[in-house]
């Protein structure tokens, strides 16, 4: 199943540099392994936010779900999950 998902990171003002960083090279460590098993084929940043488009491509909701709670940022992210359906009119169907 694929899913259209909008990651807003929200990180706390207070959080320590070094907090931080081993947070954001567990994230980065973690969405690249995704993205070689092919779980996580489209990766783009939205210019001027510290937030991104994906879309992932999972066996179903649950599996959906354990993925996104694993990312080390998602305790800090506000995701919006949109699932996608094939559309009749796309060629090469």
């Amino acid at each position: 199943m694929l899913y259209h998902v909008r990651m807003d990171v929200r990180l706390p003002p207070d959080l320590g540099p070094a907090e931080r960083a081993d947070l954001i090279t567990r994230e980065k460590a973690y969405s690249q392994q995704l993205q070689r098993e092919g779980k996580w084929p489209q990766l783009w940043r939205i210019a001027g936010e510290y937030a991104n488009f994906s879309i992932l491509d999972v066996a179903d909701h649950d599996e959906l779900h354990t993925l996104l709670s694993g990312l080390p940022l998602f305790p800090y992210m506000d995701i919006t999950v949109t699932p996608l359906a094939t559309h009749p009119s796309k060629v090469g169907l």
